[in-house]
C-alpha cells in the first residue's frame, strides 16, 4: 500500500518516578487516532528512543502497536542507526504488526551518497516491511542530491521518504515532480518539517509525519483533508495557522514544549524528558498552549 495521510510520532510520557508511563502513552495513542491521524510512529525522534532502555523501547512498541491494531491504523516503527549491519539486525526483529519502518540516513559518520544508497539497499533487503527513508540533513550532516533520492526511491523495499530538509528547497520541488511523474502511486513523500507541511502538500506531497500533531492532530488532519479535497483557500489558512503553531512548539528542543503542553492539558502525567534534554521554560509552554487553544477553537 502507498503511505499517505497523517502519521504521528508519539512522545514517550514519563511518570513522576521517571519510568515510562505506558497508561498515558496508550491513552494518547487512542486520542490521536480519534482526532484524525491515519497512523502512529513508535520510537521516532520525538519519542526520545536514544534515552530508553531496550525493555522500554519494546514496551513502547508493544503498546502503540496494540492501539494501531485495535483501530486498524498504520503502524510504523523507528529502526534506524548509523551502522548498516546494526540497522539490518533491528529490522529483522521488527514487531510483526508493523506496516513500515522509518530508517534515518546514517548520521555522524557522513558516508558518501553512494554509501547511503548501499546502506538502504542492504537494510531494505533485510527488512520484512517496507522502509521509509528519513532524510533530515540538519541532524545527520549528510545532504542528498535529487539523483540520489531518486536512486533510493527505485530500490526494492523502499516505500518513500520522510522529507525533512529544513525548508521547501529546489530538491523538494524536483523530487516531488519526478516521483509524481515517473512513479505515481508507488513511492510517497511525506512532509517531515511541521512548518512546511502545507507547502509540501501543495507541491504534491502525499502526507505528513508530524510531531506537532501530538497536540493538534485534528488541525493537521484538517489541513491534509483540505488539500486532498481541493479546498485551496481553506488549506492555505490552516497551513499558516499550523506553521505558527509549529514555531511555538519547536521554540525549544523537541519534544520539550510538546510535552509541556500535553502535561498542561492533563493528557500526560508530567512534562518530564530525559537528559540531555531539559524541560521547556514555562513561558514557552504557555505561549504554545495558547496557540493550541486558538487553533482548536477555530
Amino acid at each position: 500500500m502507498q503511505l499517505t495521510g497523517l502519521h504521528v510520532p508519539l512522545v514517550t510520557p514519563f511518570a513522576a518516578d521517571g519510568t515510562v508511563d505506558l497508561a498515558s502513552l496508550e491513552r494518547l495513542a487512542h486520542d490521536t487516532l480519534a482526532d484524525g491521524a491515519d497512523g502512529l510512529l513508535a520510537l521516532g525522534t520525538t519519542g526520545e528512543p536514544a534515552t530508553l532502555t531496550g525493555a522500554e523501547r519494546a514496551a513502547v512498541i508493544d503498546r502503540i502497536g496494540g492501539v494501531c491494531a485495535e483501530h486498524r491504523a498504520v503502524f510504523t516503527v523507528g529502526a534506524g542507526t548509523n551502522a548498516t549491519d546494526g540497522t539490518a539486525d533491528v529490522l529483522r526483529g521488527v514487531d510483526p504488526r508493523a506496516d513500515f519502518a522509518l530508517v534515518v540516513v546514517p548520521y555522524y559518520t557522513r558516508p558518501s551518497e553512494e554509501g547511503v544508497v548501499e546502506h538502504y539497499r542492504r537494510v531494505a533487503a533485510a527488512s520484512p516491511v517496507p522502509v521509509i527513508v528519513y532524510d533530515v540533513p540538519q541532524r545527520t550532516g549528510r545532504t542528498l542530491s535529487v539523483d540520489t533520492l531518486l536512486e533510493l526511491a527505485a530500490l526494492d523495499g523502499v516505500a518513500g521518504f520522510k522529507h525533512a530538509a529544513g525548508g521547501v528547497t529546489e530538491t523538494t520541488v524536483r523530487l516531488l515532480a519526478a516521483i509524481n511523474t515517473a512513479t505515481p502511486g508507488a513511492v510517497s513523500v511525506l512532509a517531515g518539517d511541521d512548518p512546511f507541511v502545507g507547502a509540501v502538500l501543495a507541491l504534491g506531497g502525499h502526507g505528513a509525519i508530524s510531531a506537532c500533531a501530538n497536540v493538534a492532530a485534528g488541525e493537521f488532519a484538517a489541513l491534509l483533508a483540505a488539500w486532498r479535497e481541493h479546498r485551496l483557500e481553506e488549506a492555505r489558512v490552516i497551513g499558516g495557522a499550523v506553521a505558527d503553531l509549529a514555531a511555538a512548539l519547536f521554540a525549544e528542543p523537541n519534544p520539550t514544549v510538546i510535552k509541556g503542553v500535553l502535561a498542561a492539558q492533563g493528557r500526560i502525567a508530567t512534562p518530564a524528558v530525559r537528559l540531555p534534554l531539559l524541560p521547556a521554560a514555562p513561558a514557552a509552554v504557555a505561549a504554545a498552549a495558547a496557540l493550541v487553544r486558538t487553533a482548536m477553537a477555530a
